[in-house]
């Protein structure tokens, strides 16, 4: 029978499972590996997983469960392995990696922050702003019919709404790194102009919070959006 592996942690964590279960629509307890100073938070599963709401939650929760006691390596969701000789194995082999990544995470917690901007407002600030494009508006509502007009038009706007939106989303990601021990920035997608994960110790969490507070009130036309403290998925 194949195994569903959740984290990877260091033997010393307590692991406290009790009331939990598993991902399948018959969910196995769940259960360790150990191998050396390491061991692996499993199921077992007959099935082949796929990203069900029921089993995306159960995976999320097994994770901030073991989150809340110690450190934690949660694997991305769907990870099989084909019995407990491969999981021993696994184990043995990248011994020395996943103790250090583990003592990098120590204390560590993700945040996601994403931002969207009005591009209502950017529109109106673009053309406030742009001489040209001001002019070429003006010529178009005042009824000129030149082709041209539009698509130079359109052309402006693009490359002002790229330079504004790259510059703004470069501000927002060097205002957050500094409370941060490691980052990592993604290609927004579906309208957003930020999309990055920030590895932030307990330490500096307050701060960190404060400083994400101060930004969504001191930067008028963007929408953000905060996910966290999240194990650390990202930086595994």
């Amino acid at each position: 029978m194949a195994l569903y592996v959740y984290s990877i942690t260091a033997t010393t964590h307590p692991c406290r499972l009790d009331g939990l279960t598993g991902v399948g629509a018959e969910p196995a307890p769940l259960r360790t590996v150990t191998a050396g100073q390491l061991r692996a938070v499993v199921s077992d599963v007959d099935e082949e997983i796929r990203p069900k709401r029921r089993d995306l939650a159960a995976h999320q929760e097994v994770q901030e469960r073991l989150m809340a006691d110690g450190t934690v390596l949660p694997l991305q969701f769907g990870y099989t392995a084909p019995d407990d000789e491969a999981v021993t194995q696994a184990l043995q082999q990248r011994s020395e990696s996943y103790l250090e990544a583990l003592e990098r995470l120590q204390g560590c917690a993700e945040y996601h922050i994403k931002a969207s901007q009005d591009e209502e407002a950017l529109l109106r600030e673009i053309l406030n702003d742009s001489h040209q494009a001001r002019l070429l508006n003006e010529r178009i509502r005042a009824g000129d019919t030149d082709p041209r007009l539009p698509l130079q038009l359109g052309e402006i706007v693009a490359a002002e709404v790229r330079d504004r939106q790259e510059a703004l989303a470069a501000g927002l990601v060097q205002a957050l790194i500094p409370f941060a021990r490691d980052h990592s920035v993604r290609a927004p997608a579906d309208g957003d102009i930020v999309n990055l994960s920030l590895l932030v110790h307990d330490d500096q969490k307050d701060t960190f919070l404060q400083a994400e507070a101060s930004l969504a009130q001191q930067i008028d036309g963007v929408a953000f959006r905060f996910a966290g403290p999240l194990p650390p998925y990202s930086f595994v």
